[in-house]
C-alpha cells in the first residue's frame, strides 16, 4: 500500500512525507489546499482520501500534520 500515492492523487501540488508502519505512522502534507482551513478541516480532507483503506483494514492509525507553505515558510 502506497499512502503517498493516494495522498498525491488528491493533493498533487502537496509535498508529503510518510514515516513507519502499522500504529506508528506518521505524515506530513504541506499543500496549499490547506489555506485558511482550520486543523480539524485539513484533517477531515486528509482522512477522506484515504477512508477506504481504514475500513478495509490496510490502515489502523495515523499521526497527520497539516500545514499550509505560509506556516512552514
Amino acid at each position: 500500500m502506497d499512502i503517498t500515492h493516494f495522498l498525491k492523487l488528491q493533493f498533487p501540488e502537496a509535498e508529503i512525507s510518510f514515516d513507519g508502519e502499522d500504529c506508528n505512522s506518521k505524515v506530513l502534507i504541506v499543500s496549499e489546499q490547506f489555506e485558511g482551513l482550520s486543523s480539524l478541516q485539513r484533517h477531515k480532507l486528509v482522512l477522506s482520501v484515504l477512508k477506504e483503506h481504514f475500513k478495509s483494514g490496510e490502515l489502523h492509525a495515523l499521526s497527520l500534520n497539516t500545514k499550509s507553505p505560509s506556516e512552514i515558510g
